[in-house]
Protein backbone atom coordinates (compact mmCIF):
# COMPACT_ATOMS: atom_id res chain seq x y z
CA UNK A 1 0.00 0.00 0.00
CA UNK A 2 1.14 3.00 -1.39
CA UNK A 3 1.41 5.70 1.59
CA UNK A 4 3.37 8.86 3.68
CA UNK A 5 6.19 8.43 5.31
CA UNK A 6 5.85 7.88 9.29
CA UNK A 7 7.85 10.61 11.75
CA UNK A 8 10.41 8.67 12.25
CA UNK A 9 10.87 8.64 8.11
CA UNK A 10 11.15 4.61 8.60
CA UNK A 11 7.90 3.16 6.57
CA UNK A 12 5.09 3.87 4.96
CA UNK A 13 1.88 4.82 7.35
CA UNK A 14 -1.54 4.57 6.08
CA UNK A 15 -3.36 7.82 4.57
CA UNK A 16 -6.32 9.28 6.35
CA UNK A 17 -9.19 10.78 4.87
CA UNK A 18 -7.56 14.68 5.46
CA UNK A 19 -4.24 13.56 3.54
CA UNK A 20 -6.04 12.43 0.71
CA UNK A 21 -8.13 15.73 0.31
CA UNK A 22 -4.85 17.35 1.07
CA UNK A 23 -3.14 14.84 -2.01
CA UNK A 24 -6.33 16.02 -3.79
CA UNK A 25 -6.11 19.25 -3.75
CA UNK A 26 -2.76 19.94 -4.55
CA UNK A 27 -3.22 17.25 -7.47
CA UNK A 28 -5.60 19.58 -9.11
CA UNK A 29 -3.26 22.82 -8.64
CA UNK A 30 -1.22 21.19 -10.99
CA UNK A 31 -1.46 22.48 -14.26
CA UNK A 32 1.66 23.21 -16.27
CA UNK A 33 2.17 20.42 -18.64
CA UNK A 34 5.76 19.10 -17.63
CA UNK A 35 4.99 18.68 -14.29
CA UNK A 36 1.45 17.01 -14.79
CA UNK A 37 3.77 14.52 -16.99
CA UNK A 38 6.03 13.93 -13.79
CA UNK A 39 2.80 13.56 -11.65
CA UNK A 40 1.66 10.68 -14.18
CA UNK A 41 5.15 9.05 -14.28
CA UNK A 42 4.64 8.87 -10.17
CA UNK A 43 1.69 6.99 -9.81
CA UNK A 44 1.53 4.11 -8.01
CA UNK A 45 4.80 4.52 -7.10
CA UNK A 46 6.95 4.52 -3.88
CA UNK A 47 6.11 7.64 -1.73
CA UNK A 48 4.09 9.33 -3.73
CA UNK A 49 2.26 11.58 -2.07
CA UNK A 50 5.74 13.29 -1.19
CA UNK A 51 6.14 13.32 -4.79
CA UNK A 52 3.39 15.48 -5.20
CA UNK A 53 3.67 17.81 -3.01
CA UNK A 54 7.62 18.24 -4.22
CA UNK A 55 5.81 19.41 -7.98
CA UNK A 56 2.79 21.14 -6.56
CA UNK A 57 5.50 23.29 -4.44
CA UNK A 58 7.40 23.58 -8.05
CA UNK A 59 4.04 24.73 -9.42
CA UNK A 60 3.46 27.16 -6.88
CA UNK A 61 6.37 28.97 -7.39
CA UNK A 62 6.13 29.39 -10.82
CA UNK A 63 2.18 30.90 -10.43
CA UNK A 64 3.75 33.57 -8.02
CA UNK A 65 6.82 34.56 -10.99
CA UNK A 66 4.62 34.77 -13.46
CA UNK A 67 2.45 36.89 -11.39
CA UNK A 68 4.69 38.86 -10.09
CA UNK A 69 5.97 39.05 -14.14
CA UNK A 70 1.54 40.21 -14.90
CA UNK A 71 1.97 42.55 -11.84
CA UNK A 72 5.07 44.40 -13.25
CA UNK A 73 4.24 44.05 -16.83
CA UNK A 74 0.95 46.20 -15.82
CA UNK A 75 3.11 48.29 -13.84
CA UNK A 76 5.11 49.07 -16.77
CA UNK A 77 2.16 49.69 -19.44
CA UNK A 78 1.35 52.79 -17.63
CA UNK A 79 4.35 54.54 -17.58
CA UNK A 80 5.72 56.54 -20.69
CA UNK A 81 8.37 55.37 -22.80
CA UNK A 82 11.33 56.40 -21.16
CA UNK A 83 10.07 55.28 -17.96
CA UNK A 84 9.85 51.49 -19.16
CA UNK A 85 12.64 51.65 -20.58
CA UNK A 86 14.48 52.58 -17.37
CA UNK A 87 12.50 50.35 -15.56
CA UNK A 88 13.28 47.12 -17.80
CA UNK A 89 16.95 48.27 -17.52
CA UNK A 90 17.08 48.15 -13.99
CA UNK A 91 15.50 44.81 -14.17
CA UNK A 92 17.85 43.25 -16.34
CA UNK A 93 20.86 44.70 -14.07
CA UNK A 94 19.39 43.06 -11.42
CA UNK A 95 18.64 39.68 -12.10
CA UNK A 96 22.06 39.64 -14.50
CA UNK A 97 25.36 39.36 -13.60
CA UNK A 98 27.99 42.10 -15.13
CA UNK A 99 30.35 40.46 -17.75
CA UNK A 100 32.71 41.92 -20.03
CA UNK A 101 30.56 42.33 -22.69
CA UNK A 102 28.54 44.58 -21.02
CA UNK A 103 31.81 46.94 -20.07
CA UNK A 104 32.55 49.58 -22.03
CA UNK A 105 35.13 52.30 -21.08
CA UNK A 106 35.25 56.28 -21.29
CA UNK A 107 38.12 59.14 -20.69
CA UNK A 108 38.21 59.84 -16.98
CA UNK A 109 38.35 63.37 -18.33
CA UNK A 110 35.21 63.55 -20.23
CA UNK A 111 33.62 61.91 -17.17
CA UNK A 112 34.80 64.77 -14.95
CA UNK A 113 33.99 67.44 -18.16
CA UNK A 114 31.63 67.01 -20.54
CA UNK A 115 30.33 68.24 -23.98
CA UNK A 116 28.20 70.66 -24.98
CA UNK A 117 24.30 69.74 -24.01
CA UNK A 118 22.97 71.24 -27.50
CA UNK A 119 23.98 72.09 -30.89
CA UNK A 120 25.95 75.42 -30.07
CA UNK A 121 25.29 76.81 -33.16
CA UNK A 122 27.90 79.11 -35.15
CA UNK A 123 29.60 79.21 -31.59
CA UNK A 124 33.67 78.08 -31.74
CA UNK A 125 34.90 77.61 -28.36
CA UNK A 126 32.89 76.21 -25.60
CA UNK A 127 33.90 76.64 -21.44
CA UNK A 128 32.74 74.15 -18.63
CA UNK A 129 33.65 74.34 -15.25
CA UNK A 130 34.29 72.09 -12.39
CA UNK A 131 35.63 73.07 -8.94
CA UNK A 132 39.41 74.64 -10.04
CA UNK A 133 39.22 73.37 -13.42
CA UNK A 134 38.47 74.11 -16.99
CA UNK A 135 37.53 72.25 -19.85
CA UNK A 136 37.69 74.30 -22.85
CA UNK A 137 36.99 72.93 -26.63
CA UNK A 138 37.81 74.88 -29.74
CA UNK A 139 35.87 73.30 -33.15
CA UNK A 140 37.91 72.79 -35.93
CA UNK A 141 38.21 71.98 -39.84
CA UNK A 142 38.51 68.56 -41.30
CA UNK A 143 39.09 67.91 -45.25
CA UNK A 144 36.11 67.61 -47.70
CA UNK A 145 36.31 64.11 -49.24
CA UNK A 146 34.54 65.21 -52.23
CA UNK A 147 35.01 68.81 -52.63
CA UNK A 148 38.78 68.95 -51.47
CA UNK A 149 38.16 71.77 -49.52
CA UNK A 150 38.75 72.67 -45.45
CA UNK A 151 35.69 72.51 -44.17
CA UNK A 152 34.38 74.25 -40.96
CA UNK A 153 32.90 72.19 -38.43
CA UNK A 154 30.71 72.96 -35.44
CA UNK A 155 31.25 71.46 -32.17
CA UNK A 156 30.80 68.53 -30.86
CA UNK A 157 26.92 68.46 -28.58
CA UNK A 158 24.58 66.10 -27.47
CA UNK A 159 24.06 62.53 -25.97
CA UNK A 160 25.18 60.93 -29.79
CA UNK A 161 28.38 62.91 -29.45
CA UNK A 162 28.87 61.17 -25.71
CA UNK A 163 28.31 57.68 -27.33
CA UNK A 164 30.58 57.80 -30.45
CA UNK A 165 33.51 58.46 -27.74
CA UNK A 166 32.40 56.05 -25.78
CA UNK A 167 31.88 53.23 -28.54
CA UNK A 168 35.72 54.77 -29.87
CA UNK A 169 37.34 54.51 -26.36
CA UNK A 170 35.74 51.37 -25.93
CA UNK A 171 36.90 50.08 -29.46
CA UNK A 172 40.33 51.29 -28.58
CA UNK A 173 40.59 50.04 -24.94
CA UNK A 174 40.04 46.78 -25.97
CA UNK A 175 41.91 46.48 -28.96
CA UNK A 176 44.99 48.15 -27.03
CA UNK A 177 45.48 50.23 -30.46
CA UNK A 178 44.76 53.89 -31.03
CA UNK A 179 43.53 53.12 -34.70
CA UNK A 180 40.13 52.25 -34.78
CA UNK A 181 38.24 50.90 -37.84
CA UNK A 182 34.71 53.02 -37.48
CA UNK A 183 32.80 52.04 -40.72
CA UNK A 184 32.62 48.68 -39.54
CA UNK A 185 31.53 49.05 -36.10
CA UNK A 186 29.38 52.11 -35.82
CA UNK A 187 26.50 50.87 -37.09
CA UNK A 188 26.12 47.73 -34.54
CA UNK A 189 27.16 50.15 -31.69
CA UNK A 190 23.90 52.33 -32.79
CA UNK A 191 21.51 49.06 -32.69
CA UNK A 192 23.25 48.03 -29.24
CA UNK A 193 22.04 51.19 -28.04
CA UNK A 194 18.81 51.17 -29.03
CA UNK A 195 18.85 53.45 -32.08
CA UNK A 196 17.10 52.26 -35.78
CA UNK A 197 20.12 52.73 -38.62
CA UNK A 198 18.76 55.55 -41.01
CA UNK A 199 19.95 56.98 -44.22
CA UNK A 200 18.52 59.85 -45.89
CA UNK A 201 18.91 63.88 -44.57
CA UNK A 202 17.32 63.35 -40.86
CA UNK A 203 18.62 59.53 -40.47
CA UNK A 204 20.60 58.78 -37.81
CA UNK A 205 23.72 57.49 -39.74
CA UNK A 206 24.12 61.08 -40.85
CA UNK A 207 23.51 62.36 -37.14
CA UNK A 208 26.39 60.09 -35.66
CA UNK A 209 28.88 60.81 -39.01
CA UNK A 210 28.16 64.61 -38.29
CA UNK A 211 29.48 64.52 -34.78
CA UNK A 212 32.16 62.01 -35.16
CA UNK A 213 33.54 64.70 -38.02
CA UNK A 214 32.97 67.49 -35.00
CA UNK A 215 34.73 65.38 -32.36
CA UNK A 216 37.59 64.88 -35.15
CA UNK A 217 38.17 68.51 -35.31
CA UNK A 218 37.96 69.71 -32.63
CA UNK A 219 40.62 70.55 -29.76
CA UNK A 220 40.34 70.00 -26.12
CA UNK A 221 42.00 72.41 -23.41
CA UNK A 222 42.10 71.44 -19.89
CA UNK A 223 42.87 73.97 -17.13
CA UNK A 224 44.49 72.92 -13.85
CA UNK A 225 44.67 75.60 -10.99
CA UNK A 226 45.96 74.96 -7.46
CA UNK A 227 43.54 77.88 -5.85
CA UNK A 228 46.59 80.00 -4.90
CA UNK A 229 49.72 80.38 -7.29
CA UNK A 230 50.24 77.50 -9.44
CA UNK A 231 48.05 76.59 -12.99
CA UNK A 232 48.77 74.34 -16.16
CA UNK A 233 46.85 73.99 -19.42
CA UNK A 234 46.87 70.65 -21.36
CA UNK A 235 46.11 70.48 -24.31
CA UNK A 236 44.65 67.11 -26.08
CA UNK A 237 43.14 66.45 -29.48
CA UNK A 238 41.11 63.75 -29.15
CA UNK A 239 41.84 62.15 -32.79
CA UNK A 240 45.68 62.56 -34.55
CA UNK A 241 43.96 61.32 -37.82
CA UNK A 242 40.92 61.10 -39.82
CA UNK A 243 40.36 59.26 -43.04
CA UNK A 244 36.84 60.10 -45.02
CA UNK A 245 35.60 58.49 -47.75
CA UNK A 246 32.46 59.40 -50.19
CA UNK A 247 29.89 56.61 -49.66
CA UNK A 248 27.81 55.59 -52.27
CA UNK A 249 24.71 55.09 -51.70
CA UNK A 250 24.42 57.60 -49.43
CA UNK A 251 24.49 60.87 -51.72
CA UNK A 252 28.07 61.59 -51.65
CA UNK A 253 27.96 61.97 -47.76
CA UNK A 254 31.42 61.49 -46.49
CA UNK A 255 31.62 58.28 -44.41
CA UNK A 256 34.58 58.06 -41.65
CA UNK A 257 36.84 54.39 -42.56
CA UNK A 258 39.31 54.61 -39.85
CA UNK A 259 39.88 57.18 -36.57
CA UNK A 260 43.30 57.33 -34.96
CA UNK A 261 43.55 58.48 -31.34
CA UNK A 262 45.96 61.40 -30.60
CA UNK A 263 48.92 59.21 -29.12
CA UNK A 264 48.78 61.25 -26.06
CA UNK A 265 44.91 60.99 -25.17
CA UNK A 266 45.71 57.30 -26.63
CA UNK A 267 48.16 56.45 -23.56
CA UNK A 268 46.19 58.94 -21.37
CA UNK A 269 42.65 56.59 -22.45
CA UNK A 270 44.56 52.96 -21.30
CA UNK A 271 45.63 54.25 -17.81
CA UNK A 272 42.76 55.73 -16.93
CA UNK A 273 39.78 54.63 -18.66
CA UNK A 274 36.58 54.31 -16.65
CA UNK A 275 34.52 51.69 -16.69
CA UNK A 276 31.10 52.13 -18.03
CA UNK A 277 28.04 49.78 -17.58
CA UNK A 278 26.83 49.64 -21.36
CA UNK A 279 23.16 48.49 -20.13
CA UNK A 280 23.13 51.63 -18.00
CA UNK A 281 24.33 53.95 -20.72
CA UNK A 282 21.63 52.45 -23.35
CA UNK A 283 18.74 53.44 -20.56
CA UNK A 284 20.22 57.15 -20.95
CA UNK A 285 21.02 57.04 -24.52
CA UNK A 286 18.69 59.93 -25.11
CA UNK A 287 19.90 62.32 -22.57
CA UNK A 288 23.58 64.01 -22.54
CA UNK A 289 23.51 65.20 -19.00
CA UNK A 290 22.22 62.38 -17.54
CA UNK A 291 24.84 60.42 -19.74
CA UNK A 292 27.32 63.06 -17.99
CA UNK A 293 25.95 62.34 -14.44
CA UNK A 294 25.98 58.38 -15.06
CA UNK A 295 30.05 58.67 -16.14
CA UNK A 296 30.16 61.48 -13.57
CA UNK A 297 29.06 59.17 -10.43
CA UNK A 298 31.50 56.51 -11.26
CA UNK A 299 33.95 58.29 -11.79
CA UNK A 300 33.63 59.67 -8.29
CA UNK A 301 32.57 56.15 -6.53
CA UNK A 302 36.09 54.41 -7.54
CA UNK A 303 38.05 56.62 -5.15
CA UNK A 304 35.25 58.76 -2.72
CA UNK A 305 36.37 57.32 0.60
CA UNK A 306 34.22 60.19 2.29
CA UNK A 307 31.18 61.80 1.83
CA UNK A 308 31.38 64.51 -1.11
CA UNK A 309 28.82 67.69 -0.92
CA UNK A 310 28.56 70.19 -3.97
CA UNK A 311 26.49 73.15 -3.48
CA UNK A 312 23.80 73.97 -6.09
CA UNK A 313 25.71 76.86 -7.59
CA UNK A 314 29.10 74.17 -8.26
CA UNK A 315 26.34 71.78 -10.19
CA UNK A 316 24.93 74.41 -12.42
CA UNK A 317 28.37 75.43 -13.29
CA UNK A 318 28.99 71.55 -14.07
CA UNK A 319 25.75 70.10 -15.38
CA UNK A 320 23.42 73.61 -15.99
CA UNK A 321 25.39 74.82 -18.98
CA UNK A 322 21.15 74.49 -20.33
CA UNK A 323 19.79 76.18 -18.04
CA UNK A 324 20.26 80.16 -17.65
CA UNK A 325 18.85 80.27 -14.33
CA UNK A 326 20.09 78.29 -11.14
CA UNK A 327 16.18 77.60 -10.43
CA UNK A 328 15.25 75.59 -13.82
CA UNK A 329 18.62 73.78 -13.35
CA UNK A 330 17.49 72.79 -9.96
CA UNK A 331 13.82 71.10 -11.14
CA UNK A 332 15.83 69.67 -14.69
CA UNK A 333 18.43 68.40 -12.43
CA UNK A 334 16.34 66.68 -9.36
CA UNK A 335 14.12 65.02 -12.67
CA UNK A 336 17.70 63.37 -13.62
CA UNK A 337 18.27 62.48 -10.22
CA UNK A 338 15.58 60.57 -9.86
CA UNK A 339 15.87 58.87 -13.44
CA UNK A 340 19.16 57.85 -12.39
CA UNK A 341 18.22 56.61 -9.12
CA UNK A 342 15.20 54.30 -10.62
CA UNK A 343 17.87 52.70 -12.58
CA UNK A 344 20.23 52.10 -9.85
CA UNK A 345 17.88 52.42 -6.41
CA UNK A 346 21.23 51.65 -3.90
CA UNK A 347 22.81 54.36 -5.28
CA UNK A 348 23.51 56.62 -2.20
CA UNK A 349 23.04 60.23 -3.44
CA UNK A 350 20.60 62.43 -2.28
CA UNK A 351 19.88 66.34 -2.88
CA UNK A 352 18.30 68.45 -0.24
CA UNK A 353 18.37 72.95 -0.08
CA UNK A 354 21.97 73.15 0.44
CA UNK A 355 23.19 70.66 -2.71
CA UNK A 356 24.00 66.98 -3.46
CA UNK A 357 25.71 64.54 -1.33
CA UNK A 358 27.39 61.33 -2.45
CA UNK A 359 28.31 58.79 0.13
CA UNK A 360 31.13 56.45 -0.41
CA UNK A 361 29.60 53.20 -1.71
CA UNK A 362 30.42 49.66 -2.82
CA UNK A 363 31.04 49.93 -6.59
CA UNK A 364 27.55 47.78 -7.01
CA UNK A 365 25.98 50.50 -6.42
CA UNK A 366 26.09 51.62 -10.19
CA UNK A 367 27.96 48.32 -11.06
CA UNK A 368 31.03 49.98 -11.43
CA UNK A 369 33.91 46.91 -11.16
CA UNK A 370 36.41 48.08 -8.41
CA UNK A 371 39.40 49.59 -9.24
CA UNK A 372 42.25 46.79 -9.60
CA UNK A 373 44.83 46.23 -6.42
CA UNK A 374 47.96 48.51 -7.07
CA UNK A 375 50.69 45.71 -6.73
CA UNK A 376 53.20 46.02 -3.83
CA UNK A 377 56.65 46.88 -4.78
CA UNK A 378 59.27 43.93 -4.70
CA UNK A 379 62.31 44.12 -1.52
Amino acid sequence: MTGLVDAAGLRPRPRTSADRMGIEARIAAIHDEDLKAELEAARGGFLFAVIVEHIAHRQALRDAERAEAAREAEARAGMGRDQRRRDAVRAVIEAEPLVPENIQHIHSVLALCGLPYRDPGETREFFREYGRNTLSILAGRIKNPVTGQMDLQGLPYGPKARLVLLHLCTEAVRQRSPTVEVADSLSGFMREMGFAVTGGERGTIRQFKEQLNRLAACTLQLGLWDGQSRSSTLTMPPFRKLDLWRAEGEGGLAWSKTVQFHQDFYDNLIKHALPVDIRAARAFSGSARKLDLLFWIGYRLRALHRPLRLSWDNLHKQFGADNGSLRSFRQAFKADVAHVREVFPKLPISLDEAGMQLLPADPGALMVPPKPARKKAAG
